[in-house]
């Protein structure tokens, strides 16, 4: 997967939830974590990041959106569940990204809408915790950017099945028949 992201939030009114971004940011390979607007206390991330991803993805701490500095060709995209955002399924994850999402008990503020270059929206009933919906953006971003096979189906077809089945009984068959004649297997010597 070609180009970049990173994944911040603002205003964050549970501490603890930064960690959890921190954390899912690093699995789905984010280059980079922020903050802005949030009351972070000292030392917070080290007690909460068990997977040390300090070692390995920078976090910045801003105390407003303007010192935020993008590189050129880097997208804005704020994730907020209104009105006019474009639903998840149908957005195309620019390659060079910066993703932001709204505190635990608000929204993003009409100037971060401003700032962003698109608006998306998980198509859910209601908000979700902001570790979550980090997860849900972050995965909807590698299945569309990442060159993966198209699926097929539903998992194993009944020929499919029935074929491992065959073969299953096939391999068990001879075994009974080889332990029927004294022979061990090898994982009984």
């Amino acid at each position: 997967m070609r180009g970049y992201f990173g994944v911040g939030v603002a205003n964050l009114s549970k501490a603890y939830n930064a960690g959890a971004l921190y954390r899912t940011a690093h699995a789905f390979g984010a280059n980079f974590v922020f903050a802005f607007g949030a009351n972070l206390p000292a030392g917070l991330l080290q007690r909460v990041d068990t997977s040390k991803v300090g070692r390995h993805v920078p976090f910045y701490c801003y105390d407003r959106l303007e010192e935020l500095v993008l590189p050129e060709g880097c997208a804005l995209v704020g994730v907020e569940l209104c009105e006019f955002a474009r639903e998840l399924p149908e957005f195309e994850h620019p390659s060079r990204a910066v993703y932001i999402f709204g505190p635990e008990r608000g929204d993003l503020s009409p100037e971060i809408l401003r700032h962003c270059h698109s608006v998306i929206k998980i198509p859910t009933r209601f908000c979700l915790n902001v570790g979550i919906a980090c997860a849900v953006v972050m995965y909807d971003r590698k299945l569309s950017l990442g060159n993966w096979r198209a699926r097929r189906g539903f998992g194993a077809t009944k020929t499919n099945l029935e074929s491992n089945i065959d073969t299953t009984i096939e391999k068990e068959t001879a075994r009974d028949k080889f332990n029927g004649m004294g022979g061990r297997t090898a994982s009984e010597s």
